[in-house]
C-alpha cells in the first residue's frame, strides 16, 4: 500500500478545513491511529511517510510496539485504560487522551508518585450521550477537570471526545460544538496551557472537528487501510 498517498490526501483535506474555518494547518496534529496493525506495517508508515506520532488502544500493544519500533516515535495512548494496566502506558505514552473517571485519574496519580514520574493526559468527556461510550457527562467537565488538575504526578492538557458514528453532521457537528464549549468554561479556571489540546475528529468526521476546533485528530483508516482485528 502507498501510504504516502495515504497521508498526502489527508494532509490536504486537512489544510482545506482550516482554509474553511480561518485556521492554520500548523495547528492541526495528526496522529496515525496504529491499533490493530503490526510492526511490519507500522514501520512501513514511518519509513514513507515521516510520521512519528502514533496512537495506540491497547495497552500491552502499545508495549511491545515501544520496544520493537524506532525511539523517535512519539506514542499516544487512545483507548479506555484499565487501572490494572497503567503500568504498561504511563513509562511510555506522551499524551494520554483517555482519562474517563476521577478512578482512573486517582489510579494513574498514585503509580507516578510511587514511580516517580509524571502523565500528561486529556479528559475523556462523552458529548455523544451513548452508554456504550466512556468518558465523563458534559456536565460534570469543569468539576472532574479541576479534581484531577489538583493530583499530584498528573497534567492535564486539553480535552477528548468520540462522536457519535453517524452519517447526521449537525449531530457530529454539535457533540464537537459541546466539548468545545466545555473547553470555554474552563477557561474560567485554569491557566490557557491546560487547556491547550482538544483531541477531536477520526477519519469519517476530521473535517467537522477541525472546523469546530480540534488540535490533534486522531486518524486510523485513511492512513493504514482496513482494520484487522
Amino acid at each position: 500500500m502507498n501510504f504516502t498517498d495515504n497521508v498526502k490526501r489527508v494532509q490536504e483535506r486537512i489544510v482545506k478545513a482550516c482554509q474553511r474555518s480561518g485556521r492554520s494547518e500548523k495547528d492541526i496534529e495528526l496522529l496515525a491511529v496504529c491499533k490493530t496493525f503490526s510492526t511490519d506495517v507500522i514501520q512501513d508508515v514511518y519509513d514513507q511517510t515521516g510520521l512519528r506520532l502514533f496512537g495506540e488502544s491497547r495497552a500491552q500493544d502499545l508495549r511491545v510496539k515501544h520496544k520493537q519500533l524506532p525511539q523517535d516515535i512519539h506514542w499516544h495512548f487512545i483507548g479506555h485504560l484499565q487501572t490494572n494496566k497503567i503500568k504498561f502506558v504511563a513509562p511510555i505514552a506522551e499524551l494520554t487522551h483517555s482519562i474517563d473517571s476521577m478512578h482512573l485519574a486517582q489510579s494513574i496519580s498514585e503509580y507516578c508518585l510511587k514511580h516517580e514520574i509524571k502523565v500528561e493526559g486529556l479528559l475523556e468527556v462523552n458529548t455523544s450521550g451513548e452508554k456504550s461510550k466512556f468518558g465523563i457527562q458534559p456536565e460534570e467537565t469543569v468539576d472532574r477537570f479541576l479534581e484531577i488538575d489538583g493530583l499530584s504526578n498528573i497534567e492535564l492538557k486539553g480535552l477528548m471526545t468520540i462522536a457519535p458514528f453517524t452519517e447526521d453532521q449537525q449531530i457530529v457537528r454539535n457533540a464537537f460544538r459541546q466539548l468545545y464549549k466545555k473547553r470555554e468554561a474552563l477557561a474560567q479556571h485554569v491557566e490557557p496551557s491546560k487547556i491547550s489540546v482538544m483531541s477531536m475528529g477520526m477519519t469519517q468526521d476530521f473535517e467537522l472537528a477541525i472546523e469546530e476546533g480540534s488540535t490533534i485528530v486522531r486518524i486510523g483508516t485513511a492512513i493504514f487501510g482496513s482494520r484487522g482485528r
